[in-house]
């Protein structure tokens, strides 16, 4: 039964989030761990935010903070998705999970093994199918984007951000400097070409393109030169900074077929 199956997902970030959303949806097990002081671009569709604020709400799924299996199972019983603080996942070892997922995006092995789970997954360049994962999911936008492998890797990492209404490189905000990222706009802000959003000690951060603000970090938080720190999605569609990105929804889905091609649920 689809309910008896646990998906231990690590990471709780936009694309990790995407995917929770909806495997909570159909009804399986999900729980998410995540760092202590996560750091998420798109705050409003990420389930991470839990860490600061105690719960969060995604498209009408609610995440909570949990400190442990029996607050997880909790949770599970009230409907909720929850997300404890364990990156290292030594959860792992007191839950068994039927299914791990490495959704840290983060282009390169985080410590995971083939051996983790009966069924493990990894999302994007990184990992080697058969080897790091029984299952990799594509995650580069295109024509594979969602494609299961089950030998060999995902495409590499192309350092260019997602083509978003014929904007890829301008939309994106990144750290001038290094220091402690501070704000006076929110997600959801109209801003023009040229605007002053927000500074990083005393260099300022200047938009590139018009558009509305799909994504801005925590202000206080430390960071280095060139990370990522804001989007600019300049479509200007409102909707779409509070839901689930087409992407996510893609990749969820090249999940959802690796875990019904190994469960007969």
């Amino acid at each position: 039964m689809i309910k008896d199956v646990t998906v231990l997902i690590k990471g709780a970030g936009e694309m990790a989030s995407g995917i929770a959303w909806r495997l909570h949806q159909c009804h399986f097990r999900v729980v998410m761990t995540e760092v202590a002081r996560p750091i998420a671009v798109r705050r409003a569709v990420s389930f991470c935010e839990v860490i600061y604020d105690g719960s969060k709400q995604v498209e009408g799924v609610e995440a909570v903070l949990a400190t442990g299996v029996e607050e997880i199972h909790k949770a599970w019983e009230n409907r909720r998705l929850p997300v404890i603080i364990d990156p290292e996942m030594k959860i792992k070892e007191e839950m068994t999970p039927d299914v791990l997922l490495e959704a840290t995006l983060s282009k390169r092995n985080t410590g995971i093994s083939i051996t983790d789970a009966p069924l493990v997954i990894a999302l994007g360049p990184g990992y080697e199918a058969g080897r790091d994962a029984h299952y990799v999911v594509e995650t580069n936008r295109g024509h594979h984007l969602g494609r299961l492998f089950t030998a060999g890797p995902a495409e590499p990492n192309t350092g260019v951000p997602g083509e978003m209404g014929g904007v890829t490189y301008e939309r994106v905000l990144r750290a001038p400097a290094e220091g402690i990222f501070e704000t006076w706009h929110e997600i959801g802000d109209r801003v023009k070409k040229g605007n002053v959003i927000a500074k990083v000690g005393d260099e300022p951060v200047i938009t590139k393109v018009d558009g509305i603000l799909r994504g801005l970090i925590r202000p206080g938080i430390p960071v280095r030169k060139g990370l990522k720190i804001g989007d600019i999605d300049p479509r200007a569609n409102s909707g779409y900074v509070y839901t689930i990105s087409e992407k996510a929804r893609a990749v969820c889905g090249g999940v959802l077929e690796a875990i019904l091609r190994t469960y007969n649920v």
